[in-house]
């Protein structure tokens, strides 16, 4: 299982979301750049970076894909990119592979496009989910089934899939394991990443005994709940 040190970004800022609602935040430095080295440092791979700006506008930030590219470490990049031309543009900044999430609910003919373009293995579909349903648009819209995003971003030609439990991000309550298994059925060849309330090694334990290819962390590195050189060395991907 790969590990991804998350680097959450809200006005400039290195931050976590409580739920994903923007009037929860928890600010923990000022410099992207050194928090990707601090990663990088401790031995990550791949660090995932998400412009919670760009997310919530709708449009993204390119000065921070080129923040935050070429520094030694692949970049998993999400928030904003919303089209096959902005993801090829980001692809092109240096960013590793992109993030879509409002695509993959509203329009996966805009994923089938961009795994056209960019190649398959560079897009992630990003299944949000609160309540049953996936959403999109910062996660403010009424999002649709979660099965059905999973199927589009499937005939579209997405082979990772991005798999947040909304309820849980920022909770440190656990990931949901149910949820993650309903996903895993429905795309058992998929390479599926969690995210949403890892706490513990143990949660990472859980998570690859239950088959999941990645586990996206953020609020336990920040806060101490796991060592990422401890958790590198136990998962080194």
């Amino acid at each position: 299982m790969r590990i991804f040190p998350a680097i959450d970004v809200l006005s400039g800022g290195v931050v976590r979301l409580f739920q994903g609602d923007y009037g929860q935040v928890t600010r923990y430095g000022e410099s992207i750049g050194d928090q990707l080295e601090a990663w990088k440092d401790a031995g990550a791979a791949w660090v995932h970076v998400i412009d919670l700006d760009g997310a919530r506008a709708g449009t993204p930030d390119p000065s921070l894909w080129r923040r935050v590219a070429g520094r030694g470490v692949a970049v998993q990049f999400g928030g904003g990119i919303r089209s096959a031309d902005d993801a090829v543009a980001a692809l092109g900044c240096g960013i590793d592979r992109v993030i879509m999430g409002t695509s993959a609910v509203w329009s996966p003919g805009v994923l089938a496009s961009t795994v056209e373009r960019a190649s398959p293995d560079r897009v992630v579909a990003a299944v949000d989910v609160r309540e049953g349903r996936a959403g999109g648009q910062g996660w403010l819209d009424e999002g649709r089934d979660f099965g059905q995003v999973v199927e589009g971003a499937l005939e579209a030609g997405v082979p990772t899939f991005l798999v947040t439990a909304i309820a849980r991000d920022g909770a440190m309550s656990g990931p949901d394991l149910e949820l993650l298994g309903a996903i895993r059925r429905q795309a058992p060849d998929a390479e599926l990443m969690a995210a949403g309330g890892i706490a513990t090694m143990d949660d990472l334990r859980d998570l690859a005994a239950g088959g999941i290819d990645g586990a996206v962390i953020g609020r336990a590195l920040y806060e101490g709940g796991i060592d990422l050189t401890e958790a590198l060395a136990e998962f080194p991907g």
